[in-house]
Formats: C-alpha cells, sequence, structure tokens
C-alpha cells in the first residue's frame, strides 16, 4: 500500500497539470495589391459585382455568403466569410456548365 499510494498520487497531480493549447493559425488574407491578376481571393462582394455584374445566384448561411456568376462557358462559385468584420472571398470554384472542372483564370477572364 505505502508503495501504491506516492504512484497513484503522482498519477493525479501528472493528470491535472495544463498543458498549453496550441494556438489556432489565423487566415491570412491577400491583399488587393499583391493578387495575381484575375484573382478574385480577398474581395468584398461589391468588388465582385464591379468585376462580373449582378450574380445569377447569393446564397447566405449563418455568417457566409455564396455568390455564383455564370457565362457562356463557365460557373464561378465565390465563398465570401466574414474577416475583421468584412465580407471576403477565400474560396473559389470554376467549373464548366456540365459540371467538369474548369480552369479558374480561364473562367474568370471570360466572366470579365
Amino acid at each position: 500500500m505505502r508503495r501504491v499510494l506516492p504512484l497513484s498520487l503522482t498519477l493525479i497531480v501528472a493528470a491535472c497539470a495544463t498543458r498549453p493549447q496550441p494556438q489556432p493559425e489565423t487566415p491570412t488574407v491577400q491583399s488587393p495589391t499583391t493578387r495575381e491578376p484575375g484573382a478574385i481571393v480577398g474581395l468584398t462582394p461589391q468588388e465582385l459585382v464591379g468585376h462580373f455584374g449582378n450574380p445569377a445566384l447569393q446564397v447566405r448561411e449563418g455568417t457566409s455568403l455564396k455568390l455564383q456568376f455564370r457565362g457562356r462557358t463557365c460557373v464561378l462559385d465565390a465563398y465570401l466569410y466574414p474577416q475583421n468584420g468584412v465580407l471576403r472571398v477565400t474560396h473559389v470554384d470554376a467549373r464548366t456548365l456540365a459540371g467538369y472542372d474548369s480552369d479558374q483564370a480561364a473562367c474568370i477572364a471570360s466572366l470579365q
């Protein structure tokens, strides 16, 4: 019993010790001045409308927003999430009208 008690207390104290929690990585947004030509990540809804006109589809879900732009050859979905209180594009999907993956840069260029 004398051997078990100190070992048990050591295990209990070790289990109660606090461990440092890893800090969550905050996503970085590309600044509009450092974007590649044709890239739309980091744009606001107003900037998207300025580039492509009114969206064909607009879907709100919680605090996020999806804007869909359709052209003759492709469909572009822009997903916007709040960053520092401003909705900004964080992800983009491009596909053909038949639903196959499409080159984003080519789709963006065809919509502009």
